[in-house]
């Protein structure tokens, strides 16, 4: 086990797998995005946002200060998160034009929390699951709720985690990126490594695993 994994890593095997119907889609996150941008003010939609694009954790994300992101506009960016060992995660050009106009709208400094509470210090989670939980309700069908669909905040992180694996990123990038090993991301997500979803070059493999010439006796 890493040093720096988080609990996820003890958790117990036949807790740990999640089936893709119990993963919010790209469309899922995108309308919750959206019904919170129009009901929430302030902080709490660049903070749910900033979740969702680059699946840091509510502790993390709420631990990152305005100096440890890297925006250039219209770019990939990047955050530096410093829980456990450290690890940079890539942050899209979508999120990184939210967190600039967010940084401009909150006059934030370069030492400051990326999003601090309203009276100062972090924000509190009671205030972005509140926002989370209304647009639960107002997005998702009865029937997505009452099985939990996005239940917890932290479906962001797992919905991202899936995104990148189906974007193509290695197993052992996304775990980089997560802060967990590749074999948590490969029991987390068995749906993204059947075999039958990979492309083998058959006449690569015959090259590579061919034996010497052996003379006939």
């Amino acid at each position: 086990m890493r040093p720096d994994a988080s609990c996820e890593e003890s958790c117990s095997l036949s807790k740990l797998a999640i089936g893709k119907s119990s993963l919010l889609s790209a469309d899922h996150v995108r309308a919750l995005l959206d019904s919170i941008q129009e009901e929430s003010s302030g902080v709490v939609f660049p903070f749910l946002a900033f979740m969702a694009g680059t699946a840091l954790s509510p502790g993390e994300a709420v631990s990152v200060r305005v100096h440890e992101l890297t925006l250039p506009e219209g770019e990939f960016g990047e955050v530096l998160v410093r829980a456990g060992e450290g690890r940079r995660v890539p942050v899209s050009p979508d999120i990184v034009g939210v967190l600039r106009r967010w940084i401009d709208e909150a006059d934030l400094e370069f030492e400051d929390l990326l999003f601090p509470a309203e009276r100062g210090g972090p924000l509190a989670s009671s205030e972005y699951k509140r926002a989370w939980r209304r647009a639960r309700q107002a997005v998702l069908s009865p029937g997505e709720v009452q099985a939990g669909l996005g239940e917890q905040v932290s479906s962001l992180r797992d919905s991202c985690l899936d995104r990148w694996l189906e974007a193509g990123v290695p197993a052992w990038g996304v775990a980089e990126w997560a802060g967990v090993s590749a074999s948590w991301i490969a029991l987390r997500y068995p749906h993204r490594f059947g075999l039958e979803d990979v492309e083998i070059d058959w006449g690569h493999l015959e090259e590579i695993l061919r034996l010497p010439d052996i003379p006939e006796r």
